[in-house]
């Protein structure tokens, strides 16, 4: 069943005071942006569809995914990926060795090379596979950590606000590569951000909590 993502009467709270009150869907291959304020419960969204909500909060209501429930499954067996404000590439590995990492185990070293040398032309890096990830440009590595992520093969593709410490021209050039990824290969897509800009490029469903 390919029905994208789902929540549905999903409330997350902490004490006694509701922090999220959400039914959404996001179809496959669209965007939807969760807009709000800084301690509004972005990220806290973020960690209850990722299954890694904080003993702090309390989640009720029902998460699914292509009409699979995510409800008590481990973070791993979810088949999510995700972005950040910061890239997180392992430093101690090459870009080649970083991008592998996404891989699902099980492949040959001669496929794992050949997925990751593509890889590399599709983010136009080819040549790169042996840099240092320090070496690296601030757009080069937000390249690196799209792919990597999405070498993963998920099923649910979340931005935790990745093009907020991106200057202009660059965050124009990763949001345009971030949406035409997930357009191409059918990825809900779910967007938290404060900034207007992020939303619009989105050009899906705006949500305000």
């Amino acid at each position: 069943m390919d029905d994208g993502l789902r929540l549905t009467s999903l409330s997350i709270r902490q004490s006694d005071q509701i922090l999220v009150s959400l039914d959404l869907h996001v179809a496959p291959g669209a965007t939807v942006s969760v807009m709000g304020a800084s301690g509004s419960g972005k990220s806290t969204l973020l960690a209850a569809i990722t299954g890694q909500l904080s003993s702090d909060f309390t989640l009720s209501g029902h998460i699914s995914l292509n009409g699979r429930s995510l409800t008590g499954l481990p973070p791993q067996a979810r088949r999510i990926g995700i972005l950040y404000q910061d890239h997180l590439l392992f430093p101690h590995l090459g870009v080649g060795a970083n991008l592998a990492f996404g891989l699902r185990p099980g492949l040959s070293r001669r496929a794992r090379r050949a997925q990751v040398e593509k890889a590399l032309c599709d983010i136009g890096l080819e040549g790169f596979h042996d840099r240092d990830p320090q070496s690296l440009s601030g757009g080069q590595k937000a390249r690196v950590a799209l792919m990597r992520m999405l070498l993963s093969d998920p099923d649910l593709l979340l931005l935790d606000e990745p093009f907020s410490r991106l200057d202009a021209p660059l965050r124009v050039k990763m949001r345009e590569l971030v949406f035409t990824f997930a357009s191409r290969r059918r990825l809900p897509t779910l967007l938290v951000t404060h900034d207007e800009e992020d939303a619009r490029a989105a050009a899906g469903e705006i949500v305000r909590i």
